[in-house]
């Protein structure tokens, strides 16, 4: 029986792993394969690489949060296969409707829900994780309101690259030594835009696994079924199957139907998002990519929109302006196209003032956004209901 109980608990841990590179390939690699910088076969597995080096480097100190820490009920066999299930169950609806969700509360969600009906849950870790959802949006939001409003223009005028016909490299068997070299319209201004952007995306599939792969195996760890670094690669072997498989709709979905975001907000938004998302992790705090990412979008646009204002008139500017003023320099899109954004003129007295602003409509998707902020919250409630109302009322151990 114990056999069996361990054999069920790697498939559904690897069916959780599954769905997280199903959900978490989409948000790293997305704005690289919407604008055809990368194809989707190259960013899965580019997404199998860097998320196992993520959870292999940094990603232990979450297993440990989530697979001892935060509850105090010790996971036997059944009880950890019960709460992959509802995390993998929940991230699976995610994915089947093409919405990147966040996985780490998913996880979180299912957990305290068993410490909630067994009232074992650690509630000083609880407060201790959900400060920092509280505080990582925020700090994401400063950060990338002063490079908005600060330091944006600058980022144009540096990753103002444009998409040649042809190949980016070619090889050259003209030597001993076949060797890659430009293709014959690639300029070096243009492979090193496309390197930077690969970069971001490789840089977040690192933070993503170092984040979520404890999010598949924690239970595993915790109940002694698995060591910590056998456990990780299995998790990091079950994200690359899904990043080749199922991520192909979230890469979509963030890539080309959520929004036109420019390339040079993407790669700003990326940055500070994983950035954020790794230091979390080496402090053992699952870190929701997704809100933090949201937020970075959200205070970006609003240092772009308060750069030709007064400092005084920014704060009242901070809630209608964020959207609108992201795609105000002419720059490739994740979408591959070219943003026009708001054109600038002087005014009598010399000062700066903006003029056919963009609507929201022209950024954003309404209906695709409305659907992924609506499940974005969903998911993780039905895995921290589910989870205590099975705890709760049958007789599981």
């Amino acid at each position: 029986m114990v056999e069996v109980l361990f054999a069920l608990g790697l498939v559904v841990a690897v069916f959780v792993g599954f769905n997280i590179g199903g959900s978490s390939t989409g948000v790293a690699f997305g704005p690289a394969v919407g604008s055809e910088t990368l194809s989707k076969l190259s960013a899965a597995a580019l997404m199998t690489v860097f998320a196992l080096a993520g959870g292999l480097l940094v990603g232990p100190a979450v297993v440990e949060s989530l697979g001892s820490d935060l509850v105090e009920t010790a996971f036997s066999p059944l009880i950890s296969i019960v709460v992959l299930f509802f995390i993998g169950v929940a991230l699976f609806l995610s994915n089947v409707v093409g919405v990147p969700a966040s996985t780490s509360m998913t996880a979180v969600g299912a957990i305290a829900g068993l410490g909630l009906a067994e009232q074992t849950l650690n509630g000083g870790l609880m407060l201790e994780i959900v400060s920092w959802w509280l505080v990582s949006p925020i700090v994401a939001f400063w950060v990338s309101g002063v490079i908005g409003r600060y330091f944006y223009p600058t980022l144009v005028e540096w990753f103002a690259v444009s998409q040649s016909e042809g190949s980016l490299l070619v090889m050259d068997y003209s030597g001993a030594i076949p060797r890659p070299r430009l293709g014959e319209h690639t300029t070096q201004r243009e492979f090193v835009g496309t390197a930077v952007v690969v970069g971001i995306g490789c840089y977040m599939a690192f933070s993503a696994g170092a984040s979520n792969v404890a999010n598949a195996v924690a239970p595993l760890v915790g109940n002694g079924s698995l060591e910590m670094y056998p456990a990780i690669a299995l998790g990091g072997a079950a994200i690359g199957l899904g990043a080749f498989t199922i991520a192909r709709r979230t890469m979509d979905t963030v890539g080309n139907d959520l929004t036109d975001l420019p390339l040079v907000a993407a790669i700003v938004v990326a940055t500070v998002s994983s950035t954020i998302v790794t230091f979390l992790s080496a402090l053992g705090i699952p870190a929701s990519f997704v809100i933090i990412a949201t937020m970075s979008i959200v205070g970006l646009g609003w240092g772009r929109a308060t750069r030709t204002t007064q400092l005084s008139e920014s704060v009242r500017e901070a809630s209608t302006a964020p959207v609108e003023s992201l795609a105000a320099d002419d720059a490739p899109t994740v979408g591959g196209e070219t943003s026009s954004g708001p054109k600038l003129r002087e005014s009598e007295r010399g000062e700066t003032l903006r003029e056919d602003v963009p609507s929201a409509s022209d950024l954003f998707e309404p209906g695709t956004t409305a659907r992924v902020i609506f499940l974005q919250n969903v998911v993780p409630s039905i895995a921290t209901v589910a989870a205590y109302l099975v705890f709760r009322f049958l007789p599981v151990t």
